[in-house]
């Protein structure tokens, strides 16, 4: 079943396309702020923490049941359970998830349309192109419509290759080109006067913080939203691994790569702002708290490099490339989630499928446009702020509770013959039944309650 329907063809390629997935503007822009907002290194120690107890487990939920039913989110929490009442919920929690991710896309591509418009701005700044620099920058319906719908014909245009000559192909090409120029773009700006004492903010600890309430939930959602859980995206991957691969292996190398890239970002972003601040530019607001992830990106950034002549303008170019890079490697995992589902349930054609549901995903998009300042900040608390813990909470019970535990050992066993004689399968069953739907609760009550 699995062959029919395309699987990916190597490790590699699966650990390039589930970190990549995982690996979005969160890691880049919203990880290193919290960090400094939150005790520098506590923060960051505490998160590490928390990725491997928390986020880790739950990924892991999402990978057996994806794998184990070689088939979309629906048709896999349907078929956990021969209980038509437990049976139809699964199915329901499927399509759910496939409606966050759609709508978590469409505010995705209006941001990582942005990017591609601060990038060519940059490149028109350095050409001496005024006009098109001032445009793309500018904040307007034409351009912002424009870039979003340029990002969602290259995502739509991925995913319409399939799994192997699409997903996998281009995350092979695109997550290591994200990891080089992240780590040139690190090195460089660790060189400018002012870096080091952003390096300070990040590294040295503020340990009276480290066991604030506000500072580990904090950590908490920064370690479970990193990794893309909750909306089927991960399951939908697992679905597309050979029976042949070692779970908890390569669940293990998706956090680590995930992990990896959030931290080199807190070494690119926190010596970015105070490189900033070193050559006149405001990042603190007037309650002495860092400048929002928003502001960083687009007001911040773009004042530094604007600081710093020609130089600026290429770095601006390369920084603005990785953001785009960063944002297409989680929005193609986003459209695969409901594309999977219409090929599988419905039988529509890849490429059919792909064009109309990111046709679907795009007017959305257009929508949320042209009543920016009410939709834009609705559809993200919806789906990032209440859903996704939501459906994280579902996933772990589905895994952990309806699932049968012969059935998992099985699943474990195929990639790893003495799998019940290892530490994940002594803690996992137990621990994502019980362990980690408390904590996301506990995430998601704190989110309600402000």
């Amino acid at each position: 079943m699995a062959a029919s329907r395309g699987e990916f063809s190597s490790r590699f390629g699966f650990v390039m396309a589930a970190a990549g997935s995982a690996v979005g503007l969160g890691n880049i822009w919203g990880f290193p702020t919290q960090a400094a907002s939150n005790g520098g290194a506590a923060f960051l120690l505490v998160y590490l923490v928390l990725a491997f107890t928390l986020a880790y487990p739950a990924l892991m939920a999402e990978l057996i049941i994806g794998r184990h039913a070689h088939a979309n989110a629906t048709r896999a929490l349907r078929s956990l359970s021969s209980r038509p009442l437990v049976s139809r919920f699964g199915a329901f929690t499927g399509i759910f998830g496939l409606v966050v991710a759609s709508l978590i896309l469409s505010f995705y591509a209006i941001v990582a349309g942005w990017m591609i418009a601060f990038g060519l701005g940059s490149l028109a700044q350095l050409l001496g192109i005024e006009s098109v620099a001032s445009w793309s920058t500018g904040f307007s319906l034409p351009r912002n419509l424009l870039f979003m719908l340029l990002f969602m014909a290259l995502t739509i245009g991925i995913i319409s290759e399939g799994v192997h000559r699409g997903i996998e192909r281009w995350s092979e090409r695109l997550m290591p080109a994200l990891l080089i120029t992240l780590l040139l773009l690190m090195a460089y700006v660790l060189t400018l006067d002012g870096a080091m004492q952003g390096l300070r903010v990040y590294l040295l600890p503020d340990f009276h913080r480290a066991l604030s309430p506000d500072l580990i939930i904090a950590a908490l959602g920064a370690a479970f939203f990193s990794l893309s859980l909750g909306v089927g995206t991960m399951l939908i991957y697992g679905s597309y691994l050979p029976d042949r691969e070692n779970l908890p292996l390569v669940g293990g190398m998706v956090t680590l790569v995930d992990i990896f890239i959030a931290v080199c970002a807190g070494f690119l972003i926190l010596p970015a702002m105070y490189v900033a601040m070193h050559n006149g530019v405001e990042i603190f607001s007037p309650s002495g708290s860092l400048l929002s992830e928003d502001t960083l990106i687009f007001t911040v950034l773009p004042e530094l490099f604007a600081t710093m002549g020609v130089p600026g303008a290429l770095v601006s170019i390369v920084f603005f490339f990785l953001m785009s890079i960063a944002a297409l490697t989680s929005s193609i995992s986003m459209l695969e989630a409901p594309v999977a589902y219409a090929i599988e349930e419905h039988g529509i054609e890849r490429r059919k499928a792909a064009w109309f549901i990111g046709g679907i995903i795009a007017l959305v998009s257009a929508g949320i446009l042209l009543d920016f300042g009410t939709l834009f900040g609705l559809v993200v608390s919806l789906t990032t702020r209440y859903s996704q813990p939501l459906l994280g909470i579902i996933l772990c019970i589905y895994a952990g509770w309806v699932m049968q535990r012969n059935a998992l050992l099985q699943e474990l066993k195929q990639g790893n013959p003495r799998a019940e004689h290892g530490l994940f399968w002594k803690i996992w069953p137990w621990y994502v039944r019980v362990v980690c739907p408390a904590i996301i609760l506990a995430i998601f009550t704190r989110s309600i309650l402000g």
